[in-house]
């Protein structure tokens, strides 16, 4: 009931009064009054009249379960929504909650993590309050090996949210790193736990660097909207954005089950495209052309003698070749 009275006051704009409250979700005037404090308790300034009722004037910056059901604008995606003040890994409560049957759509969200996870297996701790860290659970009717794709469709729907709660012009480095100004706002990790030819569930998880103010020293390839900006920027609205944009993006993928109705959005926001690269492989490496992506989520790159190869995510590593990007 807290997210359904935020929801109505933060709509409303002005004084609501408690039988109003009362009427509309079949509650006591005291039931009212007590999520009234709590909310006061949490950070929100919320004013209350006599005979005018209450009144949100100001919201903290939290992403509380209630804040985040209260701004999400889905059928299905992050719903329900799942919080931790702090956690080991958002990935993996979603990946417990898929073992104990969790709804599809259903999303964690963590003020702070302690075993933050990314690819190969590194790990690292999150600072709290200033970060989004979050994991959305899907079970998709797909084979297996067209799972890794959700991890360009959830770069696709990171960065249209982002820019539609931020001024500021991200992109993509393939395949799942959002870019500003050639430094790391964004991580994306997907994973899944499979059959042979069958699909039990996927879990995908984003950690967006939102309000963070500086980096340790031997991280010279992050930033935050806060650096970017120099504004900060409330998180749950971000929250909200990406996973409307999500459940929009997810239809248009599983409609071909693959890339090709994505491709345009993009290769339109894919740094790599266009420019010189350097594929990393396990014992190599060599620099090649980047045209783009195929239907398949693969980046398709020109060598130097012109043939044309397909890079798999998850096999190799493409940088620039003068730096991260």
């Amino acid at each position: 009931m807290k997210a359904e009275i935020l929801k109505m006051l933060r709509e409303t704009g002005d004084y609501v009064s408690g039988q109003e409250i009362c009427e509309k979700f079949g509650v006591s005037r005291t039931a009212v009054w007590k999520v009234i404090r709590q909310l006061q308790e949490e950070g929100y300034q919320v004013e209350a009249v006599r005979s005018k009722g209450y009144r949100i004037l100001d919201e903290p910056d939290v992403i509380t379960a209630e804040e985040v059901a209260s701004l999400m604008e889905t059928e299905w995606a992050g719903k329900p929504v799942v919080y931790y003040p702090e956690t080991d890994s958002t990935n993996i409560r979603i990946r417990h909650l898929g073992d104990e049957g969790a709804p599809h759509g259903t999303l964690a969200v963590a003020d702070r993590q302690t075993a933050g996870r990314g690819r190969r297996g590194r790990t690292w701790e999150s600072p709290g309050g200033s970060c989004i860290y979050m994991s959305i659970l899907l079970r998709p009717e797909l084979t297996p090996e067209k799972a890794p794709m959700l991890t360009l469709v959830m770069a696709c729907s990171v960065a249209e949210g982002i820019m539609d709660c931020a001024d500021v012009k991200v992109q993509i480095k393939w395949p799942n790193d959002i870019i500003v100004s050639g430094k790391k706002l964004v991580g994306i990790l997907t994973e899944m736990s499979t059959q042979v030819d069958y699909i039990n569930h996927v879990t995908v998880g984003v950690g967006i660097n939102v309000n963070v103010q500086s980096f340790p020293e031997e991280i010279q390839t992050a930033t935050s909207l806060l650096s970017e900006t120099g504004k900060r920027v409330k998180r749950a609205p971000v929250i909200a954005a990406v996973m409307r944009h999500f459940e929009e993006d997810y239809k248009i993928f599983m409609q071909t089950e693959d890339m090709s109705g994505l491709m345009e959005k993009y290769s339109g926001l894919l740094i790599n495209r266009g420019r010189e690269v350097l594929i990393l492989e396990k014992d190599s490496e060599y620099k090649a052309f980047a045209e783009g992506i195929n239907q398949k989520g693969e980046l398709v790159v020109r060598r130097e003698d012109g043939t044309v190869e397909k890079i798999c995510a998850g096999e190799v590593s493409v940088r620039g070749v003068y730096g991260y990007v």
